[in-house]
Order: C-alpha cells, then sequence, then structure tokens
C-alpha cells in the first residue's frame, strides 16, 4: 500500500467534516471539494458565481501548492453547480486559472452542496 500523506495549508479554509483538504498517495494529489470560502474571513466571498469559482480555484491551488505542485499539474477537475445555469459564468472564471492542454473535466448539477453552497471544486494533481 503506498503511502498516504494528508495535506492541510497554513492559512486554507478549515475542513467542515472529518477530511483531510488534500491526500497525497502513490504520486497524485486528490483535493477534497473546496467551497468559495475565503480563509481570511471563514465565510463565502461576496460576488457572482465568477468570484464564487476563483475563491474554490484558488482553495484548491493552496492545497497544491501546499503539497509542492501548482495547478498546471491538474489532470482532472470536477465542478458540482447547483444549477447548470451557472456554467457560463464558472466556466469563464475557470478558464482564467488552467492553459492548454487544459484538464479533463466533468461538471455535475447536484441537489445541495455542504454549507448552501452553490458551486464545490474538486481535483486530482499530479505530484512533482
Amino acid at each position: 500500500m503506498a503511502q498516504r500523506t494528508a495535506i492541510i495549508p497554513a492559512g486554507a479554509p478549515a475542513p467542515v467534516a472529518p477530511y483531510s483538504p488534500g491526500l497525497a498517495c502513490g504520486g497524485l494529489l486528490f483535493v477534497s471539494g473546496q467551497l468559495p470560502v475565503d480563509p481570511a474571513t471563514g465565510t463565502f466571498v461576496e460576488g457572482d458565481m465568477g468570484a464564487r469559482a476563483r475563491q474554490c480555484l484558488r482553495n484548491v491551488q493552496a492545497v497544491a501548492q501546499a503539497a509542492g505542485a501548482d495547478l498546471d499539474r491538474v489532470v482532472k477537475v470536477t465542478v458540482f453547480l447547483t444549477d447548470l445555469a451557472d456554467f457560463a459564468a464558472m466556466n469563464a472564471a475557470y478558464g482564467e486559472f488552467f492553459t492548454a492542454p487544459f484538464p479533463a473535466r466533468s461538471t455535475i448539477q447536484v441537489a445541495a452542496l455542504p454549507l448552501g453552497s452553490n458551486i464545490e471544486i474538486e481535483a486530482i494533481i499530479d505530484l512533482p
């Protein structure tokens, strides 16, 4: 069995349940779903879906950086939205964080998300 290492970045939003923000195992980093929580305030960022998507991705990036990687090593992203009508705004913000070759991605509409959020983003990252 490969060694598993919890990744908990300094200053990142605290988990809302018993899980690790990231788990490194077998050369990959599995980043738990990140909500649009501003780590400085512990509350959701103000603004529209674009602002919320950006904060989710900044939180993913913080976990990646705590493990010695960055978003350019992301291989798979899953985006959860409570309303697919928000897809275009999320997608525009998402495009600010990634360049070609883009990670594989799934976007899924769900009935509800933790803390009443309307977006959550998780990722799998290839560690250097």
